[in-house]
């Protein structure tokens, strides 16, 4: 790794947290263990502790976590570490590692074109902060680089598929020269706490992809907040019910409404620096399949 890339890095984090601090945000400590994290909608080798005659999960996303953090502070963000124990056939991707950083965020009551906007001022924002300090060597890394304007394009999940076909978001993400959103994404390719849209078949969700072929960067939406609606969406993905009673108890409590984002800082740090993998944007990176320090 760079000794520039690195301080490219450490600017990108102080400008994201800078930048949510200005908008009413306060920042809180991640959640590295858990009795439930994030299920995801793809395979990975489960990380569990056993503990106690009970196991803890290695957090892969803090998203129920935000949720609940939400009962205390109406705009919470985290760096959380992730950890998801990817299959090897995802090891030379360019996007992939089994242990990385992300920018999680989530605003009570908000919408997902409250979100939209917020992640357009945030990418925005630290894009020319990075310039004005490091805009020399990101040009000479990245003749590609810009700061996009807003707004970006926003692009429905299920119009792109029927145009271009199964392979649409590569093929958009190469063709594309601005960062663009992946919008209304069916249910079957999503977990079940993205809140479901009064059609019945798309969630009200989004993706962040990153132009020049580097794919996606970000995902997010509102959030499923009523306690019938998610077991009833849990039901549709075959979920033990009873694996998630921790979740289930406090939803009964109730929680807010909510909606937010996962940012990856290496996804964005290999888009602004045209990295070629992700590895190359952290120290101590480790990818799919391997053993590393």
């Amino acid at each position: 790794m760079k000794k520039e890339v690195l301080e490219v890095q450490s600017e990108a984090i102080f400008r994201m947290g800078e930048f949510l601090r200005s908008r009413g945000f306060v920042e809180i400590l991640p959640v590295i263990i858990s009795p439930l994290t994030d299920p995801l909608n793809h395979s990975v080798y489960d990380a569990k502790i056993p503990y106690n005659g009970g196991y803890y999960s290695l957090t892969k996303s803090m998203i129920f976590h935000k949720q609940l953090a939400l009962r205390e502070y109406p705009k919470i963000f985290i760096f959380s570490p992730n950890v998801r124990l990817e299959t090897e056939d995802k090891k030379n991707s360019g996007r992939h590692l089994i242990e990385f950083v992300q920018l999680d965020l989530e605003v009570k009551d908000a919408t997902r074109e409250d979100i939209l906007d917020l992640v357009e001022d945030l990418i925005i924002y630290t894009m020319q902060k990075l310039e004005e300090k490091f805009g020399d060597f990101i040009k000479k890394q990245n003749p590609n680089f810009h700061v996009p304007k807003k707004p970006f394009e926003r692009v429905k999940f299920l119009e792109a598929k029927e145009k271009y076909g199964n392979t649409f978001e590569a093929q958009l993400s190469k063709e594309k020269t601005d960062p663009f959103f992946l919008i209304d994404i069916p249910i079957e390719d999503r977990e079940f706490y993205d809140r479901l849209s009064d059609d019945g078949k798309t969630l009200v969700d989004m993706d962040l992809i990153y132009p020049y072929g580097f794919g996606e960067g970000m995902s997010g939406g509102e959030r499923e907040y009523e306690f019938d609606r998610i077991v009833k969406r849990m039901q549709f993905k075959n979920m033990n019910l009873q694996d998630w009673e921790w979740y289930l108890e406090e939803v009964k409590k109730g929680i807010p409404r909510s909606a937010g984002c996962g940012i990856g800082i290496e996804r964005f740090l290999r888009f602004v620096l045209n990295l070629e993998s992700v590895k190359d944007a952290r120290l101590f990176a480790k990818l799919p399949g391997e053993i590393a320090l």
